[in-house]
């Protein structure tokens, strides 16, 4: 090999690694269009849909004349009824089920449909792949159910009360998109771990998060919901029959303390599911 083309072949670059956020976004681009017309998404629009359709009834009765809820024998006012299901359908379910099923998937998927390693060799970290692909989860389902509680508090509030009850939809808005993120980072670690992580997730949500918040003791602090229950009550009115709804919580930790736990428990759980990544040898069934 002559000298110019051993000097050539030493002055040819090496190939470059993305950074690891401009990584993430590349594949943040490629997977948000492929989640949102997933058959995941058109299970997440039903799921999302069936509370939309209940306020949709719930003001056919109102208007109607006829009141939908009552508590203790006392009529239930509009923002009231909103709370009610924004706890027991949005926080209590679907926040949950979205995120076993979203989060569980984002490497558990590639894995079994054997395209993990076509991700894992282009120039970019693995990490990156797993957040890009998380970022993608966030804003999927936000698009579905954000909107989806908004129409729902739009179809139960009469207009002349939105003035001042919407500030309890922007709580809840944020409050459902915490429980996204926390949820979906808890499961995508789940899912870097486990060769079939749904039924784990599933178990963990519903099995063990529901034991737990009615066992006396601390074990209710080692659940998602804990903390998620005590933002509840800040996302509801004090007054009316509100208040008979919120001594259910009054065990709650304070709204500071519920979001920095919620935070702190995002953040961990995408580090740990972002190092399992990078250090897991994924290897493929013929």
């Amino acid at each position: 090999m002559s000298d110019a083309t051993t000097t050539a072949v030493r002055e040819m670059p090496a190939p470059r690694t993305t950074s690891f956020m401009a990584g993430a976004f590349r594949v943040f681009e490629m997977s948000l269009g492929e989640m949102l017309w997933s058959r995941r998404t058109i299970f997440m629009a039903l799921v999302v849909g069936a509370p939309v359709i209940l306020a949709l009834v719930a003001r056919i009765v109102q208007t109607s004349g006829i009141a939908p809820l009552r508590v203790n024998g006392v009529r239930a006012d509009a923002i009231t009824v909103f709370g009610m299901m924004v706890w027991v359908f949005f926080l209590r379910f679907i926040v949950p089920v979205l995120g076993v099923f979203y989060g569980t998937a984002l490497i558990a998927d590639e894995v079994e449909e054997k395209t993990i390693t076509y991700l894992f060799t282009r120039p970019i970290r693995r990490g990156s792949v797993l957040i890009g692909k998380y970022l993608a989860y966030l804003v999927c389902t936000t698009l579905v159910v954000l909107p989806a509680i908004t129409i729902v508090y739009f179809l139960l509030v009469p207009f002349g009360e939105v003035a001042g009850s919407f500030r309890w939809l922007v709580i809840d808005l944020g409050l459902l998109a915490i429980g996204l993120a926390a949820y979906g980072a808890l499961f995508a670690f789940v899912g870097t771990i486990l060769k079939r992580p749904l039924v784990v997730g599933l178990v963990f949500a519903f099995g063990w998060e529901q034991a737990a918040m009615i066992m006396p003791g601390y074990l209710r602090r080692l659940t998602l919901a804990h903390y998620i229950e005590g933002l509840a009550p800040h996302a509801m009115p004090s007054d009316g029959v509100m208040g008979l709804l919120q001594s259910v919580f009054e065990a709650s930790p304070s709204a500071p303390v519920c979001v920095l736990a919620l935070a702190s428990a995002t953040a961990f759980f995408l580090w740990l599911a972002v190092r399992t990544v990078e250090r897991r040898e994924y290897v493929l069934d013929q």
